[in-house]
């Protein structure tokens, strides 16, 4: 039974290279996800949301196996970050952040499968599990790039992004700011974590 993994199926979305900005075209995809606000270094509800996920996924991932005999792997945790005044993201005043954290499923993933799925993950008691949803995202034309390194050394890449790269193209941003954690940080030093910077777009 071969088991399906996002990042190697789709590559272009899941692999971009460290040293350049690309422009990609996102397609509707469906994904856990779990809406949410503040620091995610401090606040509980980040933690909370974020165990909620995986316990969540990993369920639905069960289940597909069991009903369907398809096997995948639990995609790397991603976040939809916004604010009312967005330069916070530059200035790193992360209790100004608003954000939507996410993992996403393998298109034969149904709505009941996940229904399912939920009552397993619910044996594990995890205090964020009743704000899970199952939604589709569609996100279209983007510019991504890699980053290596710190979460918070991220302001050089996104201020070149915004200040020289999408004035340059005659693009403009149109949504929230998306970031994709190929890094586990409890186990990756912090100038090893890799992190795609996504950001979709509208124009030229």
């Amino acid at each position: 039974m071969s088991s399906y993994d996002v990042k190697k199926d789709r590559r272009d979305l899941y692999a971009p290279k460290a040293d350049e900005f690309a422009l990609v075209d996102v397609p509707e995809m469906a994904f856990l996800m779990v809406d949410g606000h503040g620091d995610p270094n401090t606040a509980a509800s980040y933690r909370e949301a974020v165990e909620a996920l995986y316990t969540a996924s990993y369920a639905v991932r069960a289940v597909a196996k069991s009903r369907l005999e398809r096997v995948h792997t639990v995609a790397p945790l991603e976040g939809l970050w916004f604010a009312d005044d967005m330069t916070v993201f530059l200035t790193r005043d992360k209790g100004a952040w608003d954000w939507t954290m996410m993992i996403a499923q393998p298109d034969w993933i149904t709505a009941a499968i996940v229904e399912e799925a939920m009552v397993a993950a619910r044996r594990k008691q995890r205090p964020a599990l009743d704000l899970v949803r199952f939604a589709r995202y569609h996100e279209g034309r983007s510019v991504q790039i890699l980053h290596r390194g710190s979460y918070d050394d991220e302001g050089p890449t996104l201020r070149r992004l915004h200040d020289e790269f999408l004035p340059a193209h005659g693009l403009e941003p149109t949504g929230p700011h998306h970031e994709i954690y190929l890094s586990d940080p409890r186990k990756t030093e912090p100038a090893r974590l890799r992190t795609i910077l996504r950001q979709p777009v509208d124009g030229a």
